[in-house]
C-alpha cells in the first residue's frame, strides 16, 4: 500500500511539474511577444507611363513629352515621344503625371504621389537650350514636390531633360538626387528641339 501511495504520489508530482513548465512557457511566450502595431508597408506602385505637359505662358502649342515602359521594371527600354518643338526664349508651366497602364482602366498613380507627398518628390535635370527648370509645388511640410514646374529656354538648340521621381528622398535638400538619396520610382531623358 505504501508503494501505490508513492506511485500516485510522484506520478501527481509529475504532473504538477508539467503543468508548471507549461504554464511558465506560456508567460515566456506571451512576454516575447511584439505589443506595438506592424509599421504600414507600402507596396511600390507599377509605373509605365509618365506624361510631361509644357504649355506656354505666351500662348501658342502646347508639348507633351511621354514615355511609355510597357513591361515596368522590365528590361525593355521606354518609348520616348515629343510631340514638338519648343519655342526660343519662351517660359512654359509645366505638370507631371503617372499612371500604370497595365490596368483596365489604367490606374492613376499621380493621385497617390500627391497623397504621400512627404515620401516623394520629382527632380528635373537639363542640358543644351533649357535655361532652368524650378519647381512651383510643395509637399505637407513646405518642401519642394514637383509635380508642377515653370521650365525656361534659351536660344534656339538641342537640349535634354531628365525628370526623375524619387521616393523616401531626405527633404529638405539642394534639389539634386544626389543629395536627396532615396529610391528612383521612374525616370526618362527627353531630347528636344527649341527654335
Amino acid at each position: 500500500m505504501f508503494i501505490m501511495k508513492t506511485i500516485k504520489l510522484l506520478s501527481m508530482m509529475k504532473t504538477i511539474k508539467l503543468l508548471s513548465m507549461l504554464a511558465f512557457a506560456g508567460i515566456v511566450l506571451a512576454s516575447c511577444s511584439n505589443d506595438d502595431d506592424p509599421e504600414e508597408v507600402h507596396e511600390e506602385e507599377t509605373i509605365t507611363t509618365m506624361t510631361v505637359t509644357l504649355t506656354p505662358d505666351a500662348g501658342g502649342t502646347t508639348i507633351t513629352l511621354k514615355s511609355y515602359d510597357s513591361d515596368g521594371d522590365g528590361p525593355n527600354d521606354p518609348e520616348l515621344t515629343v510631340s514638338g518643338n519648343l519655342t526660343a526664349g519662351a517660359t512654359y508651366s509645366g505638370s507631371v503625371t503617372f499612371s500604370n497602364e497595365t490596368e483596365d482602366p489604367a490606374e492613376d498613380i499621380t493621385e497617390e504621389v500627391e497623397e504621400e507627398n512627404t515620401d516623394h518628390q520629382l527632380f528635373y535635370s537639363y542640358t543644351g537650350a533649357i535655361i532652368d527648370v524650378y519647381n512651383l509645388d510643395l509637399d505637407d511640410d513646405g518642401n519642394d514636390l514637383g509635380l508642377s514646374f515653370d521650365l525656361d529656354t534659351d536660344a534656339a538648340g538641342s537640349a535634354t531633360l531628365t525628370v526623375s521621381l524619387v521616393h523616401e528622398p531626405t527633404k529638405p535638400n539642394d534639389g539634386t538626387i544626389a543629395d536627396a538619396g532615396g529610391s528612383t520610382d521612374y525616370t526618362a531623358t527627353f531630347s528636344v528641339s527649341v527654335e
